[in-house]
């Protein structure tokens, strides 16, 4: 979660894509998702809640606010993301906003 954050942060859509699920990957989005990352200044990123997600796991859930402005006003993402691993590697699923 903390490096997909900082990818957002960076607007590094590589490590965006790949650290998303091939199953759910947003390749479609890609230049969407880059011009949005690059247009809002990040604030913050608070972890509320992790469940599971251990070395002996195969799914994850981590409930997050990330802080951010956009056009100079606050905005925030509040989700409950689910990761899972694909070869070994913890990705991003999906997520409920809250």
């Amino acid at each position: 979660m903390r490096s997909r954050y900082t990818a957002f942060t960076q607007a590094n859509i590589d490590y965006l894509m790949r650290s998303h699920s091939i199953k759910t990957r947003p390749i479609k989005e890609r230049k969407s998702i880059e011009k949005w990352a690059k247009s809002v200044v990040w604030m913050g990123l608070s972890i509320l809640q992790v469940q599971a997600g251990e070395a002996n796991d195969e799914i994850g859930y981590v409930e997050f606010k990330a802080l951010y402005l956009e056009n100079g006003k606050p905005q925030q993402i509040h989700e409950k993301s689910l990761f899972q691993r694909e070869n070994g590697k913890w990705v991003y699923v999906s997520g409920v906003h809250f």
